[in-house]
């Protein structure tokens, strides 16, 4: 399972990550998204455990907890796909109406 995990400090690395995740259980991958540019942390990651039992534990005890200095955010992590777009934003929220002339 892919976990989400916010509010990182722009100090940790994908090492520090994947330690503190390992204490919940075994760790396919860590990574801390950086900017592309910069190459500094963007204050985000993910990581990937390979038992979804332990992911699901590892993210009821972590959330709101403090890892170097910040109160991270742990959660499942979201497809891209299932976000939506501007395509399909309405901002009116209202029926379209049909023009008549």
């Amino acid at each position: 399972m892919k976990i989400y995990v916010g509010n990182l400090s722009y100090q940790t690395d994908s090492q520090n990550l994947s330690s503190l995740f390992e204490r919940m259980g075994q760790v396919d991958s860590a990574q801390v998204v950086t900017d592309r540019d910069t190459g500094r942390s963007r204050g985000f990651g993910f990581v990937e455990m390979a038992n979804d039992q332990e992911a699901y534990e590892a993210i009821q005890n972590l959330n709101g907890t403090e890892f170097e200095g910040r109160r991270i955010t742990v959660s499942e992590a979201r497809s891209r796909n299932t976000q939506g777009g501007y395509g399909e934003r309405r901002y009116n929220n209202g029926p379209r109406r049909e023009r008549r002339y």
